[in-house]
């Protein structure tokens, strides 16, 4: 078999046996894909590469001037790639002892809530009624701390409204990696803007799409369901409109969410649940911005603080 054989019955195991997302199949495929050009340069088949060839890999993703999380990603995929080849083809595994590099730690960006505030309503286009549809995508992302993903996949029926004792609220039931579902509650501000949003433009997007009308909370202009990409565009359209283009993404909600949420003294293990983190050892990172917060504070404020 050629290698381009062996990486289709990887995928299809991924894919079957452990049920990996579209997005993580992807990923897979674009490293192996990388991981097949050097094969090429290096006129060796899969079963061939070796432990000096392991060495030759790693220094051409070196050359490459990768960023070391996308390097430890593709070396990631390999290490799957070359187990499944052991056990299912027994073949030799030359990536068993291969460990990634360690990454720096980076604290996650947040905005302000000033920013946030600026970013969401640098959204509404006064002669563009579906840009009505962009705020409510923006404060949702930052109402939720949701994943850009998990966003624009959401069907109407995640939306639900719930009553409690004494009020009514609302929550939306968000699918995160690896199919693992959580439930988060809305502002009031997301709430608004969705009702907006669901009254004065999803009908007119429903009807272009004339082949089926579709279960997508949020629509494009064909009435399909809107992109990652598009969401992510939006995102990038907002910022360019009040000077905050450079470093700014969807998932910047999300590290804002988080952090606001603990400036504001959400207990941690909330936080988690909100976020979806397995481990609250991951969510322990958006602590580190509020002490320094604090830490600046205290230079700036104690008298004694700096010599």
């Amino acid at each position: 078999m050629n290698s381009h054989q062996f990486f289709d019955l990887f995928l299809n195991f991924q894919r079957i046996e452990r049920g990996l997302s579209k997005n993580s199949l992807s990923a897979y495929t674009r490293d192996l894909e990388r991981f097949n050009v050097f094969l090429l340069k290096q006129e060796v088949e899969p079963l061939d590469f070796n432990d000096e060839q392991v060495e030759k890999f790693i220094s051409y993703l070196n050359s490459e001037k990768l960023a070391v999380s996308t390097s430890n990603r593709i070396l990631s995929t390999l290490r799957s790639f070359y187990f499944y080849l052991e056990r299912d083809h027994g073949a030799y595994n030359p990536m068993k002892d291969v460990v990634s590099r360690k990454i720096p730690l980076r604290l996650p960006k947040a905005l302000t809530i000033a920013q946030i505030t600026q970013l969401i309503e640098a959204t509404v286009v006064s002669d563009d009624i579906v840009s009505l549809r962009n705020k409510a995508i923006l404060e949702l992302l930052y109402s939720s701390g949701a994943r850009v993903s998990e966003v624009v996949g959401l069907n109407l029926g995640d939306v639900i409204d719930m009553k409690t004792d004494d009020s009514q609220i609302r929550i939306i039931k968000l699918r995160g990696k690896g199919g693992k579902e959580r439930v988060v509650p809305m502002g009031s501000y997301s709430v608004k803007a969705l009702d907006d949003y669901l009254v004065r433009v999803r009908p007119s997007l429903v009807l272009k799409n004339s082949k089926s009308e579709s279960d997508a909370l949020f629509l494009n202009q064909r009435g399909s369901r809107i992109s990652r990409q598009s969401a992510w565009q939006l995102v990038v359209d907002a910022a360019g409109r009040v000077g905050l283009a450079e470093g700014i993404s969807p998932h910047v909600f999300r590290h804002s969410f988080a952090t606001h949420l603990l400036d504001g003294g959400a207990d941690i293990r909330v936080v988690q649940e909100l976020l979806g983190h397995a481990s609250v050892t991951t969510t322990q990172i958006y602590t580190l911005i509020t002490i320094d917060k604090i830490r600046e504070s205290y230079a700036m404020a104690h008298p004694r603080a700096i010599s």
